[in-house]
């Protein structure tokens, strides 16, 4: 692992000595060629001075350097502005942080690297956002994680005065009380998010340019779900214990949430608030704690990661050319962008979890965890199912239907929004190809 946090590190002078943005695209892409040629299936799993990697922080890893990649070709406009080349360095630092969250096997460097990861985030919603609003969605974020984080140290550091360990391969089965789990769920929780603490989450969005909102619904919620996957194999008495409070409000949130979705009338909004539904399914899945629920949970959030990042690149695109994200302004885009309206319609579906997409399996096997579980939860599950098909085709609807309101027409698309899209769309439809790697 050590190798490749030194070559994101050596990156740096690359960024400074170079206005060449290919340069450090290829560089990402050489990244990502590097660590996808590791051995995870050693028994080792390239665990060196206390990092490593398993099956879930493979993919999320690689979930990571992708989305990071991605966002350096959505941000177009930033290329010709004067700090271009400190855009590129906070891309490089957040994904650092990102990496070493998702392979630390120390839990005090997880924690600091989870609370490190907002400082970026807050620099490219401050430097690089759009309204004035977003002084205040960066204070509900920099707030409201800092406030659940807080009594999740306390309980790392109890946890520590017990075992006189940091590292997670000594702990299994810890006793721990409804408080300590509470302060462990709570961080996780609200990096998630879940329903009742997610309000940072649509605030951060809508204020955020597009490569914030990337790496937003791409890889900082599924710090949450990983959190969740870690902590639950250590104290697993507690979660066995209280899980059922979690997973009842996971079904109520993801049912409103839903219905949340419907009223929305700012397009990135709206995309925000069905990344809170699906992170609600998520974390049914993982609160279930049962094989099939850990599998569709890692799957949704590696589907969801893609797609949710497609669908505000994809408002991003209206966005440029309307120069507004109004569901009232944004209208009769099939006439305007008919070959983009193809790839909106794709991605509109695999938001619903239509087949053959990777969302659609992550679903069957989060409902089978589910009704595992409590069996009579697959009737809240024909209201979730319902109603996230009813947002997604609402978003689709009524932005490429109806009147545009002026009479122009624009160019269909550029090659490098294609391909923007398109690097999203593959990994969806491929990874059903080789799901072969569970039963390893």
């Amino acid at each position: 692992m050590m190798k490749l946090y030194g070559y994101i590190l050596l990156m740096t002078p690359l960024i400074f000595l170079s206005v060449n943005w290919n340069l450090f695209q290829i560089s990402f892409l050489l990244i990502l060629m590097i660590f996808i040629s590791y051995s995870k299936f050693s028994f080792f799993s390239s665990i060196s001075y206390g990092y490593g990697i398993d099956y879930y922080s493979y993919g999320l890893i690689i979930l990571s350097i992708l989305i990071i990649s991605l966002m350096i070709i959505s941000s177009n406009l930033i290329k010709s502005t004067f700090f271009s080349l400190e855009f590129l360095f906070t891309n490089l630092i957040l994904c650092l942080s990102l990496i070493m969250i998702f392979s630390s096997l120390n839990m005090l460097i997880m924690y600091m690297m989870f609370e490190f990861s907002l400082i970026p985030l807050l620099v490219l919603i401050y430097i690089w956002g759009y309204q004035p609003e977003r002084l205040i969605s960066g204070l509900y974020l920099f707030m409201y994680t800092l406030f659940a984080s807080l009594p999740f140290l306390l309980v790392l550091m109890n946890t520590y005065m017990t075992q006189m360990s940091f590292y997670f391969d000594l702990y299994f089965s810890l006793l721990g009380g409804f408080l300590n789990h509470l302060f462990l769920v709570f961080a996780f929780m609200v990096k998630l998010p879940m329903f009742m603490v997610h309000f940072w989450l649509p605030k951060a969005h809508v204020q955020a340019p597009v490569s914030g909102s990337m790496i937003l619904a791409g890889l900082m919620l599924k710090i949450g779900g990983y959190g969740f996957i870690r902590f639950m194999f250590i104290f697993e008495n507690s979660f066995l214990k209280y899980s059922f409070i979690w997973f009842s409000f996971a079904i109520m949130g993801c049912i409103l949430v839903s219905l949340i979705c419907l009223i929305q009338g700012d397009l990135k909004s709206l995309i925000a608030y069905s990344s809170v539904a699906h992170m609600s399914m998520c974390m049914i899945g993982i609160i279930s704690m049962s094989k099939w629920g850990i599998w569709g949970s890692y799957l949704m959030m590696i589907s969801h990661g893609l797609c949710s990042s497609g669908l505000f690149c994809l408002a991003n695109f209206s966005y440029e050319r309307f120069g507004s994200r109004s569901f009232y302004l944004n209208k009769g885009l099939i006439n305007l962008m008919p070959s983009m309206s193809f790839i909106w319609f794709i991605f509109c579906a695999f938001n619903m979890s239509c087949p053959p997409s990777l969302n659609f399996l992550s679903e069957v096997f989060i409902i089978n965890s589910m009704m595992m579980y409590w069996y009579n939860s697959f009737l809240y599950f024909l209201f979730i199912s319902f109603f996230s098909a009813c947002f997604s085709y609402y978003l689709y609807s009524f932005i490429q239907h109806g009147v545009p309101h002026f009479l122009y027409s624009y160019m269909t698309g550029s090659v490098r929004e294609f391909l923007l899209m398109i690097i999203h769309l593959i990994p969806l439809f491929l990874i059903i190809l080789i799901l072969n790697f569970m039963y390893f």
